[in-house]
């Protein structure tokens, strides 16, 4: 490993890797937390739509893939909470429209079609120096506004009824964490792909949450888990030639089974 660092593109994985880790252990900690995993995975989804759009206007499809995503996530916190219409019902059309946009501007794009699989299952060897810049960025946004607001985030992931109570402007944080699960997943499509991101915001929490039970300790673990799960995959996406986000998301599972395995052999132990 110490001589895979000395190559460009290693190096900007292994850091891609560490802050997707730490981005996503701590806002898949608050999706498990509200059970808002369904609408994660249509933010996902509909991020395809600009995808297809970046690539027939000719630009970068992670920002296509950004605007689409935070417009779905508004889109389904207003249709959910502003109008009669079922949260689960708002996601299915965000989901279906994303899907069936991004298709149809991929179809459109002039010349040959282009390859979707590094957006749909990710490859984290390919990641740039700009994109290595916006991760850490947005992990360091994260990681303050969840200690500066870390009991308000609390009240509104367990009990949003008693934080409307004790006049905490839920609405505004709903919008505002919304829009960072929606940036969260656009900066770890590299990484996992959209076909496989959900798997990193709620794999190392399930993995966590075995052994520990309150949020901080649950986030805490699941970067550490969701690190060891991607340099693992990183390793071997890289010495056996296989896709990245597949193998990291392997290995992760793996993970799981191995840490479930150990609490049923220490809890028949114990008794």
């Amino acid at each position: 490993m110490i001589n895979l660092i000395q190559y460009d593109f290693f190096s900007n994985a292994l850091l891609a890797a560490i802050f997707t880790s730490l981005s996503c252990g701590i806002i898949g900690t608050y999706i498990v937390s509200k059970r808002i995993v369904f609408i994660s995975g249509g933010i996902t989804h509909t991020s395809f739509g600009g995808v297809g759009l970046g690539y027939f206007a000719g630009i970068n499809p992670l920002i296509g893939a950004a605007i689409f995503s935070l417009l779905s996530a508004f889109g389904i916190e207003f249709l959910s909470k502003k109008t009669d219409v079922r949260e689960d019902s708002a996601i299915a059309i965000m989901w279906s429209f994303g899907m069936a946009i991004g298709v149809i501007f991929v179809y459109l794009t002039p010349g040959y079609a282009p390859n979707l699989m590094s957006y749909l299952f990710g490859s984290i060897l390919t990641v740039s120096d700009t994109e290595i810049i916006l991760i850490a960025t947005l992990s360091l946004i994260i990681l303050v506004f969840f200690l500066l607001f870390y009991k308000i985030i609390l009240f509104i992931a367990f009990d949003e009824e008693f934080s409307l109570t004790r006049n905490i402007p839920v609405v505004f944080f709903n919008y505002l964490l919304m829009a960072l699960i929606a940036l969260t997943i656009v900066l770890s499509i590299k990484v996992a792909g959209i076909i496989l991101i959900l798997s990193l915001l709620t794999i190392p929490q399930a993995a966590a949450n075995l052994f520990v039970k309150n949020f901080s300790s649950i986030a805490f673990w699941s970067v550490l888990i969701g690190f060891t799960g991607a340099l693992t995959g990183l390793l071997g996406s890289y010495w056996w030639n296989i896709p990245s986000g597949a193998a990291i998301i392997f290995c992760l599972v793996i993970i799981f089974i191995i840490l479930r395995i150990a609490k049923m052999l220490y809890i028949k132990l114990k008794h």
